[in-house]
Formats: C-alpha cells, sequence, structure tokens
C-alpha cells in the first residue's frame, strides 16, 4: 500500500453544459406521450451541482490495466481519452462526487497468477491514480470522509472489490482488503465460484455454501459493504437471511422492467426497505432496455462458449464481436435507466435506490448516457418524472452514504463485548 500524501486544495468544480428550454414529448404511435432526448433546464442543473452525486461502479482501473499497462503516463487522464468513458475532464463535466473503483480480477486468472496478486495490483493502481492526480482525487474510507472530500472539490475515491474469487476462500485476505481500503466486494462476477452461485453460470450451490455465508458475517463484522451485483437471486436471498448490516447492489437494474439474470428480482427489492440496503442502477443498455436483456441474456454462455472454440485472445475477441455485430441490441434512453429507478422505488421505497453506471465496464449505453459527463441528464430526467428536489439527492448519493454509514455502525456493535 502507498504512504499517500494530499494537498488540501479547495476548489469548485463546474459543468460546462450550457442551459436550455424544458424536454419535450413525441407522440408514439399508440398515442402514448413518450419522452424525446432530454434537454437540460436551470433547474436541473442548478440541483445537480448542489447535489452529492456518487456512482457505485466504474471499471476505469482494469481499462488503465487493459490499454495503457496500468499507466498513467501512456494513458493520462487529466486529457480526454478516446477509448474511454472516464477521464477527468467529464468526472468534472457530470459533477461526479464521489467514486466507487472497481477493483476488478476476472473469475479465471492467467496461468500462474493468482487471483489474490491481480486484485493487489487493481488496488495498488487506484492509489496510483489517486496520487497521481492530487487536486482531483482523494481515498475516502467512510461517509465523513466522502462529504469532507467532496466539500474540499475533489472526487471523493473508495474502492470496491468486483469477485469474490480475489479471497482464494481465506477469510484472512478478506481482511487484508478492508484494511487496505475496499468498502464493498461484490461476491462472484460471471462465473459461480467455490462459495457462491453466479447469475451467469451453473450453479450447483443453491445460493451460498456455509463458506460463503461466513464471507457475509465478516465483512458485516469488518463493516464493508457486501454486493450482490452478479450473484444469483438464490444467492442474493441467502445473504439477506444472513446479513446483520444493509447490502447492496453496486451495478445492477430491475428484473420487474427488464428480465435478465443480472437484475435483481422483485422479492429481492421487497426485503431492501428492511434490510436498509440500495440497486445502484447499471446503465449498460444489454441490462435496462427490455428488448437488450432479452438479446443479452445469454451472453455469458456465449463467452465461454467462445473461448472454449478459440483458445487464442484475438481469435476469441474476433468471434465475440462477429456475435455482437448479429445481434445489435437497441440503446434505450436516459428514460430507460429512470424506468428502473421507478419501478425500485415502487418496489423497495426511495430510500433503496442509487446510481451505478458500470462505466468503462460496457460498450453499449443508452442515448445521452455515452460517458460520466452524462450524470446530468439523469437529474433533468427525474425532475420530468416528478421527483422532489429531496427525493433526488437520496438516489444521487445519500442513500448509498447511509447504507455505508449504517454498515460501519454494525461493525462497531459487533466488535463490542458482550455482557455475561
Amino acid at each position: 500500500m502507498h504512504t499517500m500524501s494530499y494537498r488540501c486544495v479547495v476548489g469548485l468544480f463546474i459543468l460546462t453544459m450550457a442551459f436550455s428550454a424544458p424536454p419535450v414529448f413525441a407522440q408514439a404511435d399508440d398515442g402514448a406521450r413518450t419522452p424525446g432526448a432530454v434537454t437540460l433546464t436551470d433547474e436541473a442543473l442548478r440541483l445537480h451541482r448542489a447535489s452529492l452525486v456518487i456512482d457505485g461502479h466504474n471499471d476505469l482501473p482494469w481499462c488503465i490495466r487493459k490499454y495503457a499497462d496500468s499507466s498513467f503516463d501512456k494513458m493520462d487522464i487529466t486529457h480526454r481519452q478516446d477509448k474511454l468513458q472516464t477521464d477527468i475532464p467529464r468526472l468534472r463535466q457530470g459533477g461526479l462526487g464521489a467514486q466507487f473503483w472497481a477493483a476488478y480480477v476476472p473469475s479465471k486468472t492467467p496461468e500462474g497468477v493468482s487471483a489474490t496478486r491481480m486484485v493487489l495490483e487493481q488496488i495498488d493502481l487506484i492509489y496510483r491514480m489517486v496520487e497521481r492526480y492530487p487536486d482531483t482525487f482523494e481515498m475516502a474510507f467512510t461517509a465523513d470522509d466522502v462529504r469532507r472530500i467532496h466539500g474540499k472539490g475533489k472526487i471523493a475515491s473508495l474502492i470496491g472489490i468486483e469477485g469474490g474469487c480475489t479471497i482464494e476462500n481465506s477469510l484472512g485476505a478478506l481482511r487484508m482488503f478492508h484494511a487496505l481500503g475496499a468498502r464493498y466486494m461484490t461476491l462472484t462476477h460471471g462465473d459461480t465460484i467455490e462459495w457462491c452461485d453466479s447469475a451467469t453460470d451453473v450453479q450447483p450451490h443453491g445460493g451460498l455454501t456455509a463458506f460463503g455465508e461466513d464471507v457475509v458475517r465478516e465483512m458485516n463484522r469488518l463493516g464493508m459493504l457486501v454486493d450482490i451485483s452478479h450473484i444469483s437471486a438464490d444467492a442474493m436471498r441467502d445473504v439477506l437471511r444472513v446479513t446483520k448490516a444493509p447490502i447492496i447492489a453496486s451495478h445492477s437494474g430491475a428484473s420487474g422492467v427488464a428480465e435478465h439474470a443480472r437484475n435483481v428480482p422483485d422479492d429481492v427489492l421487497s426485503q431492501m426497505r428492511t434490510n436498509g440496503g440500495v440497486v445502484m442502477v447499471n446503465f449498460f443498455s444489454g441490462y435496462v432496455d427490455p428488448e437488450g436483456a432479452r438479446i443479452m441474456r445469454d451472453i455469458f454462455g456465449v463467452e465461454r462458449e467462445l473461448h472454449a472454440k478459440y483458445p487464442e485472445e484475438d481469435d476469441y475477441r474476433a468471434a465475440l464481436k462477429a456475435w455482437k455485430d448479429e445481434h445489435p441490441i437497441p440503446r434505450g434512453t436516459v428514460y430507460s435507466v429512470v424506468d428502473h429507478i421507478d419501478h425500485i422505488v415502487r418496489v423497495a421505497g426511495i430510500d433503496h435506490v442509487g446510481l451505478g453506471g458500470d462505466y468503462d465496464g460496457v460498450n453499449t449505453l443508452p442515448e445521452q448516457m455515452d460517458d460520466v459527463s452524462s450524470y446530468p441528464y439523469i437529474t433533468q430526467a427525474l425532475l420530468d418524472r416528478g421527483y422532489t428536489e429531496a427525493d433526488i439527492r437520496k438516489i444521487h448519493g445519500e442513500n448509498i452514504l447511509r447504507a455505508l454509514s449504517d454498515a460501519q455502525r454494525v461493525a462497531r456493535r459487533l466488535a463490542e463485548p458482550r455482557t455475561p
């Protein structure tokens, strides 16, 4: 872990977006009123600037590893990077106040390379990014840290581990990741692991194993949020049965809107009310658009089949591109994302929804949601749907801050000595 030094630089971020008239609506063929392109208003921009906007999941660290050999000399994000959906100019334009950066590791790592080593390298990369750009980023570990850093005009940077394979069946490794700053862990990714079923793979465990339940209990004890994105619906239910703290889905939608295994079913959403958890809505068109979800329902299985058929990486990439070219998905609109927010609010309540864009982890996004500059369009679309300013502030960031605070409060309570 790097020894970090931060300069206290107070700044104001500026949204460089034009003011214009309220949104217009077009008539659909069936006579229903369907929204056209979202047009930003003065009211939306004012509210957005005044809000603390937090995103639950961004895969920039993996892209820096993939495209630039983990080097910010090779890919300097102070400049616009056309290969990416994330860079500092567009983060500022989007008015982001805090980001959970994903320390992602594939379930199947290269031969001879451990998942634990890879996630340590990803955590190191996040720390190096913050150290490289101290005027923009500062590490955060608590909700109070987020508010303090945001007050200084910086983007509070938190770490979320994506993939329980990284702990290699070791609670000791989990504890060390928490000590290094990880504040959530996604229990698995696209593949089932030894102790947790994936939503997009075979599900031999029927949810969590006994060790998987121990992982949840230890995360509760540490004050680390349990992330149910990517895990099977039965595993979600097991987590809710075992946990004593709020949980999150860092980048998932609602199955009731778009039926895909990566989205959260209504019975799980309804339990969020009592659990206190938060579902942070993914922006990927293949999860939020209903037709896109139908087309992408078996994408993880397709990827596995193509990997088996084409062991050479270049051949696999070409075959996967050909499959996607033959199966185009509709992009949807900003309102496609807000449809999921609406549904989660109806089923779980306004206190249990947030934003988890999955930028730089997906390749197809709704119209007007192409990159991290796009968050103000969500604010406008929520206003268009009649959400109050207080509700929008909850969705933007207050809900996830409350869940993080509650999880850490549970950890303190669990650490208290029991009276005889």
